[in-house]
């Protein structure tokens, strides 16, 4: 950790077709070896895919994706901490932007590893999964919450 000064945030800008900030975090999320395109194609082909499907329940396919993002969220975590010679699971609030960018990464990472064809099949089920509260990232997330909740004996370590 830099001890003289906070590394400032870079500003990230948004994407070309849909106007958004979070839209072009989770393509460069996605991006692998630097290809951009590839991502790009992948996420919009998913949202393409969202929109031939059925919303059920949503708008547009942005909407659906902004849902799910928001679902996969946690509120809180356990971070390990050192006290008296054992360690202790301690459960601490998330910060805004590490919410984001867990949300982000359990997304992308599920989606990975379902089975099914093109990745943007993958991304599509598990994006629909998310907004309808149920799949592999929500369970990730409810496995995170009660972990905190086990160890909420341990929140006065807090530092």
């Amino acid at each position: 950790m830099a001890r003289r000064r906070v590394a400032e945030k870079r500003e990230i800008l948004p994407d070309p077709k849909y106007k958004q900030e979070l839209v072009a975090k989770f393509i460069n999320c996605m991006m692998r070896d630097g290809k951009k395109s590839c991502a790009e194609k992948a996420f919009y082909g998913a949202l393409g895919l969202i929109e031939k499907r059925g919303l059920e329940g949503f708008e547009t396919a942005l909407q659906l994706f902004e849902a799910a993002v928001e679902n996969a969220k946690p509120v809180l975590e356990v971070k390990s901490r050192r006290v008296g010679g054992s360690n202790y699971q301690i459960p601490i609030e998330v910060k805004p932007d590490r919410r984001r960018a867990l949300a982000i990464r359990w997304l992308i990472g599920f989606a990975r590893k379902r089975t099914g064809r093109s990745i943007m099949e993958k991304l599509s089920a598990e994006l629909i999964d998310a907004a309808h509260r149920r799949g592999t990232t929500i369970r990730r997330k409810e496995e995170v919450h009660k972990m905190a909740e086990a160890n909420r004996a341990f929140a006065h370590y807090r530092w």
